[in-house]
């Protein structure tokens, strides 16, 4: 059949993997560094991975192709549910800014009575991103998840230190980024041995898009783990 599909162009490609994980399908694999379409039949032909694209290598096109096959791709989700085995960091033909990493809390400088109030980074891992972050990586192992909104940490001059300090931080957008988040989110539930989450969002109505899919993936997830919800005022004020 003739029918809409992705296209990628491997001369702009730059192996960044973000289309791969934006692919709620798994129709988009990284094969020598770049991104793939790995099967006709997984691509629904929607687009979720191209506006994650940053170079413009994906776009669609009108072909012959297997049509989409829904029960395909339930199917290989759940043999990849079974798979627990940890997955390597990509290798190094993968964008270097997605590379899976953890990091030293930074110690304070020389300086630091100098600055606002001598604060330090508590970023723990890279990349934050919800859709760039890996479903498996060894700094969740045991970890106290943070899932928050972007602009929280906009809001609140100590954020770092009130909540991300001690914490493994994901942060995402659910009004500017397509797509849901409760797929990633319940993935990486599973996957690891996370202890508890803190939910950091702001009091206006598109944050609740966030809250609802950290929500599902906990109740998805099959695991009981403690969590709250803390929402920010635009002034940076706790609510609640």
């Amino acid at each position: 059949m003739v029918r809409r599909i992705i296209e990628i162009d491997q001369e702009k490609c730059n192996g960044c993997g973000a289309c791969a994980a934006a692919c709620h399908e798994g129709a988009i694999g990284m094969v020598d560094g770049k991104a793939r379409l790995l099967r006709d039949d997984y691509c629904d032909g929607l687009g979720d991975c191209l506006p994650t694209c940053p170079t413009g290598a994906i776009t669609f096109v009108e072909r012959e192709a297997a049509a989409y096959d829904e029960a395909a791709v339930l199917a290989r989700k759940a043999a990849a549910l079974k798979d627990t085995a940890p997955r390597q960091v990509p290798p190094s033909g993968g964008c270097p800014g997605s590379m899976a990493q953890a990091l030293r809390p930074a110690a304070p400088s020389p300086d630091a009575a100098a600055s606002q109030d001598g604060a330090v980074s508590h970023l723990a891992q890279w990349p934050v991103q919800i859709k760039l972050v890996p479903a498996e990586a060894p700094y969740f192992s045991g970890a106290k998840l943070l899932i928050a909104a972007d602009c929280t940490a906009y809001a609140r001059a100590d954020f770092h230190r009130r909540f991300m300090r001690g914490r493994i931080t994901l942060i995402g957008c659910p009004k500017l980024d397509e797509g849901d988040y409760a797929e990633k989110l319940t993935e990486i539930l599973r996957r690891n041995d996370i202890r508890e989450v803190t939910i950091v969002r702001m009091d206006v109505p598109c944050c609740g898009g966030m809250q609802r899919a950290a929500e599902t993936a906990l109740r998805q997830s099959g695991k009981f783990i403690p969590w709250q919800v803390v929402t920010l005022g635009r002034d940076g004020n706790i609510l609640d």
